[in-house]
């Protein structure tokens, strides 16, 4: 029986997708941003236990096999566990199953319009994913994927016949800046993004613009502009520093990405076609 590492299930979601949503955050991620948000998600738990001690809860424990087991009845969400984390990860992971998923989605779904498939980057769970959104279609709901793009779709394209559309994060074209930011080649990204153009399966695209980096944040923008033109809306994200990691913050700046300078790239992005270029 197939299982997964969610993270969490947020049961109503207005940010993940148009409309009201589920959003189901799997645990792991084939990038390692600089300016990730919630890094507790890129890796699986290494059963250290550097968290135990300083949860204030008593939820977490190591059990006979070594490994960190969790007590969801106990914890108070503080987060003392994730801050303790050395590993980019969390102990609070549940692998569940198709069925134990859906559970969670019927309790939410006379109130939804659709799922959202997040993470950590949910891709890596492809064939969890394909029996899941199976399933939710089945209850007349509709699939997003929120990925970034580091799953080949062309190569595999089952995950979009039961997929209504990817949320694709475009983070920088680059090379240099690219390589900085995620530690990641570029080239399937930008492979990924003219394939869904091309399939139709282009929800949204996104970029995060820096402070005081106009070349790299107009490189990014422009370029994405141009191939996506009408096709689907694209976020302009300001950047925040808030969740992410003190020793990137010192790179990345402790400020937030002025509402002004974010517009700046938002008009560009109009300016080369992409009409429904907003700011977040």
């Amino acid at each position: 029986m197939k299982k997964a590492p969610v993270n969490k299930i947020i049961p109503f979601s207005n940010v993940d997708g148009p409309g009201n949503r589920t959003a189901v955050f799997f645990q792991g991620c084939t990038f390692n941003c600089l300016f990730c948000h919630n890094p507790e998600t890129i890796r699986l738990c290494a059963d250290c236990g550097a968290c135990v001690p300083g949860c204030p809860a008593g939820a977490l424990r190591v059990n006979g096999l070594g490994r960190v087991v969790w007590d969801s009845a106990r914890c108070v969400q503080c987060d003392a566990c994730i801050k303790a984390c050395p590993h980019d990860a969390s102990p609070r992971v549940t692998w569940m199953t198709v069925e134990e998923v859906m559970g969670m989605i019927r309790r939410t779904a006379p109130y939804i319009g659709g799922v959202t498939a997040s993470g950590g980057e949910c891709t890596l769970r492809c064939e969890f994913l394909i029996d899941l959104f199976t399933e939710v279609k089945k209850l007349g709901k509709t699939c997003l994927i929120d990925s970034n793009g580091s799953f080949d779709f062309e190569a595999d394209p089952r995950i979009l016949s039961v997929c209504d559309g990817v949320m694709l994060d475009v983070k920088a074209v680059e090379p240099a800046w690219n390589d900085t930011l995620i530690s990641y080649p570029r080239d399937l990204v930008l492979r990924n993004l003219d394939y869904l153009i091309k399939t139709g399966k282009l929800a949204e695209a996104r970029t995060v613009i820096f402070p005081d980096r106009d070349r790299e944040n107009e490189e990014t923008v422009r370029y994405t502009a141009r191939r996506i033109q009408n096709s689907c809306p694209y976020k302009i994200i300001r950047y925040r520093p808030y969740g992410v990691r003190e020793r990137y913050r010192k790179l990345l700046g402790e400020t937030e990405t002025g509402a002004d300078y974010a517009e700046r790239f938002a008009r560009l992005a109009r300016e080369e076609g992409a009409a429904r270029a907003y700011v977040v």
